[in-house]
């Protein structure tokens, strides 16, 4: 393997880390002597560097690790940021407001009210913070979910209990009491 083959599966292994490695490891891994990975490593950064490239390879936490450039902190939170300020879907919001007036509640309440699996909108919505665990169910074992305070604070509430009641929203149908109160109950 030549110094450029080094250097590209120096990269490839990088490129997927969540934390820093150590140049022992990555020899280990590359199957060449600490130093020359060490040269290599080093090689990296100067190009990287030469070439103004938005990221760098960086010595942290006796390790090596891509972070983004320093002089591109503003771009990189506004992605952050506004990937975490996106709508939510119909399906989220409509889980998000079962949990609302039911909690604390299973994610099996929930599917069994919405008629659908939730599990990959309840990530979203625990990923975003809106909803967390709220304790375990006594009989079934089953996690409850209820509302965050930054779900309180999005909708500008004080407390779970000044949310609007859901009868004025919701069309006139017969049975609807039944509807409601297995809501509510």
């Amino acid at each position: 393997m030549s110094n450029s083959e080094l250097k590209r599966s120096l990269e490839a292994i990088l490129m997927v880390v969540d934390e820093p490695v150590t140049e022992i490891i990555l020899a280990q891994i590359t199957e060449f002597p600490t130093e020359a990975v060490l040269e290599a490593l080093h090689e990296l950064v100067s190009e990287y560097a030469e070439q103004g490239r938005g990221f760098e390879l960086r010595q942290v936490a006796n390790g090596w690790r891509f972070y983004s450039h320093p002089d591109l902190s503003a771009v990189v939170e506004k992605f952050v940021l506004d990937g975490q300020q996106s709508r939510l879907t119909q399906a989220a919001l409509e889980t998000l407001a079962v949990i609302a007036y039911r909690q604390p509640v299973s994610r099996a309440r929930v599917s069994a009210i919405r008629g659908v699996n939730v599990e990959a909108v309840m990530k979203t919505l625990i990923t975003r913070g809106l909803v967390e665990e709220a304790g375990i169910e006594g009989e079934s074992g089953a996690i409850l979910y209820k509302t965050t305070s930054f779900f309180l604070e999005k909708l500008g509430l004080n407390q779970v209990d000044d949310l609007p009641a859901l009868a004025p929203f919701l069309p006139d149908v017969e049975g609807l009491d039944e509807v409601l109160s297995s809501l509510t109950e």
